[in-house]
């Protein structure tokens, strides 16, 4: 379908939008601000839509001047000039509108919920999920994002065996969401004595955050079990049974929280995280089916292939699905230059995308 008809229909929606609001016989307040939101969320559309069309005009009022015979040497220098500009430009607000244009996830503006877990590796792969869940940290500081700890298994030896934590701010999900999968890291272990390069892996999880609206969890469905909270190296931290681990029967998805004194708070965050894991299995199993025609690297929730490589003699970040690498490791670990990286991932899955409707 052409481009032209399908941004008719925005405008005129617009319009009628705009009509809607401005009447004064708007009594019912749940349609006026389903209106308003779904008109606020048009504007930027139209207003790109509107810098189109008038590129597009003026690119054709100046083609038909250098066209005409009767157009003066001087001022078809001029004209040539801009021509040469608005064919450069033209293009470029098109694009934008048909990115505009892509369907919009859902997810995209949730919360996250953050899970590292140590994979192969022994103690070096918790250092380094240790070292993952920090600059995840440092990374939500820096774009101004709430980072609150849910849940962390130490080592002992300031490694983590699993953490938990919840992001919370403008967009979170949809600038992590490209984070889950495989992390492998290289790197001479500090217990090495001869120095050689190991190599281990983390595995990060990245779900948005689910409402009771959006998943809805029978109590029947579920097994409870509480114990007694313990720190590194079975040490005990409390002496009351406030630690939660809740398991859905008909998924078999086991949640474990112990971070809390109080064994209703650590209920409560249980549920969090189970809500969270199965709104994202729902998800991941919807994008599959509606992908199943193609195999996307990117955002298809599959954790289980190796998606970056973090080279520490390097210095080297490298992301296996995009071919981008940073000599600039240190700056990644600090949360500073993972905006690089992310921005990198999500030009991609829109080049991807925008190549499956044209």
């Amino acid at each position: 379908m052409s481009l032209e008809p399908k941004l008719d229909r925005v405008v005129k929606r617009h319009d009628e939008l705009a009509s809607l609001l401005a009447s004064p016989d708007q009594k019912d307040a749940q349609a006026y601000a389903r209106n308003s939101k779904e008109y606020a969320d048009l504007t930027p559309l139209v207003e790109a839509i509107q810098q189109w069309k008038i590129a597009k005009r003026e690119l054709s009022d100046l083609e038909a001047l250098l066209a005409d015979s009767k157009t003066e040497a001087e001022m078809r220098i001029l004209v040539e000039d801009e021509v040469v500009a608005l064919r450069a430009h033209v293009p470029e607000l098109e694009r934008k509108v048909k990115l505009m244009l892509l369907p919009k996830d859902e997810a995209d503006e949730r919360n996250a919920i953050l899970e590292v877990r140590a994979g192969t590796g022994g103690e070096e792969a918790a250092l380094f999920a240790a070292a993952l869940f920090r600059m995840y940290a440092r990374y939500a500081a820096l774009k101004g994002w709430k980072f609150e700890q849910m849940d962390v298994n130490e080592t002992g030896l300031g490694g983590v065996k699993e953490a938990t934590a919840t992001i919370s701010g403008r967009n979170v999900f949809a600038r992590l969401k490209f984070e889950s999968g495989v992390h492998r890291v290289q790197r001479v272990p500090e217990t090495e004595a001869s120095g050689r390069i190991h190599t281990s892996a983390a595995t990060v999880a990245v779900m948005p955050e689910a409402e009771e609206v959006d998943i809805h969890i029978d109590e029947k469905d579920l097994r409870i079990d509480v114990f007694r909270s313990s720190g590194p190296g079975g040490q005990s931290v409390n002496t009351t049974d406030s630690a939660v681990r809740i398991t859905h029967i008909p998924t078999g998805v086991v949640v474990q929280q112990q971070d809390e004194k109080s064994q209703h708070k650590n209920k409560a965050k249980a549920l969090k995280v189970l809500r969270a894991r199965l709104y994202d299995m729902e998800r991941t199993k919807r994008d599959a089916e509606r992908a199943a025609h193609r195999k996307s690297q990117v955002g298809s929730g599959d954790r289980s292939e190796r998606i970056r490589t973090y080279n520490f003699p390097q210095g080297r970040c490298t992301d296996h699905r995009i071919n981008l690498t940073l000599y600039k490791l240190d700056k990644v670990m600090e949360g500073a230059a993972l905006d690089e990286v992310i921005d990198a991932l999500i030009a991609n899955d829109q080049a991807e995308r925008l190549a499956e409707v044209e």
